[in-house]
């Protein structure tokens, strides 16, 4: 569905004619966001809404505004002041890594990594979570390792081999700006405003291949696993043994989210 969106000349040369063109005919603008004038509330399907590219000395950020507010526009920016930027859009704090909606201990943080998956024969683009140590319910003991029952509960699915896609997650995206990964978001509290459920201290650069694959499904796959399920894989065939080693163990989990930002 079209959105109500304001691309400005300006804009359209920095994303180029093709983003430019899928942000108007909806295919990667948010329906519901945080205007970065103003921070209310505003929603594209329903009043004109201005993009509006935030630019520093090595990254850019689109972020949305009313249209009432401020017109569709390029801002440069100092890049320390762009994580700002990337804040307002996301409604995350100066530093969401952790996953705070799990309730997790504050020793425990995500990491995450990228990567093509093989499923039915198709390349599809992926993230991979895993903790940096065990995650605990708020009041549990130390040791505990809640991670995974807790996004089973959010709505993650087992997955138990690598053969099917994960069924999509309402409310669940992935935020890439500019070609660089920003954030998982996640729903607000009583369907609100998005806000981080991972978050990088700094855009994280993905591949050519992983980005074309994303803007042409418009959905990446999320796996989330125990800690020291996956660590670190050089290689996406060698990722791809390790999410089937804890797809068959049991500790793992996975969501279908579609993609968000540019």
């Amino acid at each position: 569905m079209p959105r109500m969106l304001d691309v400005s000349d300006d804009v359209r040369a920095e994303i180029g004619n093709e983003e430019a063109d899928r942000l108007l005919a909806g295919d990667s603008a948010p329906g519901s966001y945080d205007c970065t004038s103003c921070r209310t509330q505003g929603d594209s399907d329903l009043e004109r809404t201005s993009t509006v590219l935030f630019v520093g000395d090595e990254t850019a950020v689109l972020a949305f505004a009313h249209a009432s507010c401020i017109p569709s526009q390029v801002v440069q920016v100092a890049e320390e002041q762009l994580q700002g930027a990337v804040r307002s859009i996301t409604g995350g704090g100066p530093d969401s890594r952790g996953a705070g909606p799990t309730g997790t201990s504050d020793q425990a943080v995500l990491g995450i990594t990228s990567g093509l998956v093989l499923i039915e024969g198709q390349l599809h683009p992926a993230l991979v979570v895993e903790p940096t140590g065990p995650i605990a319910r708020p009041g549990a003991g130390a040791g505990t390792d809640e991670f995974l029952p807790l996004l089973v509960e959010q709505g993650f699915e087992p997955v138990g081999d690598l053969s099917r896609m994960p069924a999509a997650l309402p409310g669940w995206s992935v935020l890439l700006a500019m070609g660089q990964l920003h954030a998982v978001l996640q729903p607000g509290t009583g369907g609100g405003t998005p806000v981080s459920w991972w978050q990088a201290h700094q855009p994280l650069q993905v591949t050519d291949g992983w980005r074309a694959a994303a803007n042409k499904s418009s959905t990446v796959l999320v796996f989330a696993a125990s800690v020291g399920s996956i660590g670190q894989q050089p290689r996406e065939d060698l990722l791809r043994i390790a999410l089937a080693k804890a797809a068959a163990n049991g500790t793992l989990v996975g969501a279908a989210m579609p993609l968000a930002g540019t």
